[in-house]
């Protein structure tokens, strides 16, 4: 089973939405549907053929074969979820995607889940707005309307929506405005909500209100004995006030996905000897995911333990100060291996330990051993910057590889 199969049932079961299986190219000679059902079960997704509640279907996207009976499958299924929905009145839905054209400026790409859409018609995309100019269909053809379920692009917003916003039809601008506001107001409040509820530090005062607290995790891990080990510790802190859930773990650095599932469950995102790319570390700052980096396992189960207990005493914690990026490596008859490096991120300080990272991993963790820029010592260099950097005891530093500088402070915990 891929990874990415793994994860969209993760997603699934977060949401908890039915699952549907199409086995595509059954149209293969070699085509062996058992053993993808097989595979499927190891991670509990069980056809209903084999005692579960899985549908299986068996198609071929390039010859049709079994695709009238999937698209069947999903009209029984909304008939069973009872999922109707309006074709009068105003619409509304949900973005999908949007992009800025050099030639016709915010396109959005949005789903109508209700009503029906009009060309003319004055919207509100999230925090964006603005008067429906054109609109066309999945194949570009330009309509005048759209009804449920239809997916189309509009042209005329002010500016691009993100994905996930909600869309609808308001009366004129001014409605537009005043709900673009309560919406900025409603995300605010909402935001904050969710990191109370995820934040371990809230997880006391959930026990001590009498509420049963679960404490939702999404784990990954540099290699798979620490994911195996620090699963099976984590959900045996559980006890009958509150349960540990890992929702999902894996190994490898911290993706968009593992994000979204964390937003998805209300999970606490937490990282053992990886880190988040940059497009996931811009996400977990806008919407306030909860991440913890660590290094040694007890520290990670102590931490969570401690939060249960109610026992979040002060401690030392590590706050990341610097990035720099590998460009070359040179040789030192003195100092080893020597890494030329751009400062791409904070700043570079003699006597704070470091990280080696590659693809996102911790490979080594130690301290500076030379810090220079232009063959001269210096105590600190800034963003922006080339310098040269000699780590202690470790010469593997290649081109391409990061060099994470940190610093430990004290900081209070509070409940």
């Amino acid at each position: 089973v891929m990874p990415q199969t793994k994860e969209a049932v993760e997603h699934a079961r977060a949401a908890k939405v039915p699952i549907i299986i199409a086995i595509n190219k059954m149209d293969k000679p070699g085509a062996n549907p058992d053993k993808v059902m097989q595979e499927l079960s190891v991670i509990d997704v069980l056809a209903e053929e084999w005692g579960g509640d899985v549908q299986f279907l068996k198609i071929s996207a390039k010859t049709g074969e079994g695709v009238d009976d999937l698209i069947e499958a999903l009209i029984v299924q909304t008939e069973i979820l009872e999922l109707k929905a309006p074709v009068a009145g105003g619409a509304s839905g949900i973005v999908i995607e949007s992009r800025l054209d050099r030639g016709r400026g915010a396109v959005a790409t949005v789903l109508v889940q209700r009503g029906t859409l009009e060309n003319g018609q004055m919207v509100l995309c999230g925090h964006e707005y603005g008067r429906v100019r054109a609109m066309f269909n999945e194949n570009g053809k330009a309509i005048k309307t759209a009804g449920p379920c239809e997916p189309v692009e509009i042209l005329g917003l002010s500016s691009t929506p993100n994905a996930g916003d909600e869309f609808l039809v308001v009366q004129n601008e001014r409605i537009a405005k005043e709900l673009a506001k309560h919406r900025e107001d409603r995300k605010r409040v909402t935001r904050h909500a969710a990191q109370q509820a995820s934040k371990l530090d809230e997880v006391f005062s959930k026990m001590t209100s009498g509420e049963l607290a679960t404490v939702n995790l999404v784990l990954k891990t540099d290699v798979q004995g620490s994911l195996e080990a620090l699963r099976s510790s984590l959900i045996d802190l559980s006890n009958d006030e509150v349960e540990v859930k890992v929702v999902y773990g894996g190994v490898g650095g911290i993706n968009e996905g593992d994000v979204n599932l964390a937003l998805a469950s209300g999970a606490i995102l937490m990282g053992f000897n990886v880190r988040a790319d940059a497009t996931s570390r811009r996400m977990i700052e806008e919407r306030g995911v909860d991440l913890h980096y660590y290094s040694i396992i007890y520290e990670a189960i102590d931490e969570v333990k401690k939060s249960i207990s109610g026992m979040l005493a002060p401690e030392i914690k590590e706050q990341i100060v610097g990035l720099a990026q590998v460009r070359e490596v040179f040789k030192s008859p003195k100092l080893g291996a020597i890494a030329g490096c751009m400062v791409v991120d904070g700043f570079v300080k003699r006597n704070l330990p470091i990280r080696v990272l590659r693809e996102n991993v911790v490979i080594y963790e130690g301290q500076l051993e030379s810090l220079r820029r232009f063959k001269d010592d210096i105590a600190e260099v800034k963003m922006g910057m080339e310098c040269g950097i000699g780590v202690k005891n470790y010469n593997d530093v290649r081109a391409g590889d990061q060099i994470e500088v940190f610093e430990r402070i004290d900081v209070r915990r509070e409940l």
